[in-house]
């Protein structure tokens, strides 16, 4: 029997492809390259050390997925970047951070080598730990003539690490990987509290259990939404956005409810995580974006590593 083709990735079904599942001649041309950009921490008692690179890489691909009649060349998802800066994570036994120095390193070598082939670059960050690294790397790229841009997995509301809002997105993503009898609740005060504390003294100085938030009450529900919401933002900056001096997508005016583009699967309007079943009075979740989220100039050199905290960041 004659074995059937493999179509070709620019072939419009095959827009959305995984970089990782191809073989080079099957790589379009003028692509659009998104890149998943996470962490490997500790995410609580209950949460695995991938949680970061899990949701990154679900938002990319989503949006992968609804970017093909917009993208000409087509799109395609790099594998998950696994490894970033989480030294405020340092205290708990495996955690791996490579710091700020190393990802930006890591950032600008990636940067031009996708710039040999692809048109344009993305980064899809789902650890807010990676911001000044992204920042300062992404800043130099475009300064170099790439073009290159980045955006967070954001939404808006929620706790800042391993709480209801991360717990409720894996309950989506992986819920076998989820150990909701090991689930407590960490510190709950809002971030902008925690947050010399946390400078101070990293993640395990103010919540011995790694969890800053509440997984009480999270759903795979709620989880999808969250995805959903997170998915719609990215999609809009990616699609609308303009890059700042750092390289951050921005959009002058989100609207209130951001809406999905006009498919047959999807459903016409993905609603934030602001439920009745939600804490009546959601406390700030850092995103990469957040404005109150610690960064660096773009031409600020990035700190060398070390074998303490990197306690200006606090991420998810």
């Amino acid at each position: 029997m004659t074995p059937t083709p493999r179509r070709a990735a620019g072939s419009p079904r095959d827009r959305a492809a995984g970089l990782a599942d191809l073989t080079w001649p099957e790589v379009p041309r003028d692509v659009l390259v998104l890149v998943p950009l996470g962490s490997t921490e500790q995410h609580g008692p209950h949460l695995p050390f991938d949680t970061d690179s899990v949701i990154a890489a679900a938002v990319a691909q989503r949006v992968a997925e609804l970017l093909p009649a917009r993208e000409e060349g087509g799109v395609l998802v790099a594998p998950a970047l696994a490894y970033g800066a989480s030294g405020e994570h340092a205290g708990f036994p495996g955690t791996v951070s490579i710091g700020d120095s190393a990802l930006r390193i890591v950032v600008v070598e990636m940067v031009r080598s996708l710039g040999i082939w692809a048109a344009r670059i993305v980064f899809v960050n789902g650890h807010g730990g990676n911001v000044a690294a992204l920042d300062d790397a992404v800043g130099q790229m475009r300064a170099e003539g790439h073009d290159v841009a980045w955006t967070g997995c954001d939404v808006p509301g929620g706790d800042p690490h391993a709480g209801r809002t991360e717990t409720s997105v894996m309950l989506h993503l992986a819920p076998d990987r989820v150990r909701l009898d090991a689930a407590v609740a960490g510190d709950t005060r809002p971030l902008a509290v925690l947050l010399p504390e946390l400078r101070a003294r990293g993640v395990r100085g103010v919540a011995p259990s790694g969890v800053l938030g509440d997984p009480t009450g999270a759903t795979a529900e709620e989880g999808l939404r969250t995805v959903r919401a997170m998915t719609a933002g990215a999609l809009r900056r990616i699609t609308t956005g303009v890059p700042d001096a750092r390289g951050r997508l921005v959009v002058p005016e989100a609207p209130e409810v951001w809406e999905t583009p006009d498919t047959p699967e999807a459903p016409e309007v993905w609603e934030t995580p602001d439920t009745p079943e939600a804490p009546d009075a959601p406390q700030v979740w850092e995103t990469s974006d957040a404005s109150e989220a610690p960064s660096a100039p773009a031409s600020a050199p990035a700190p060398a590593p070390t074998g303490r905290p990197e306690a200006e960041r606090v991420a998810r």
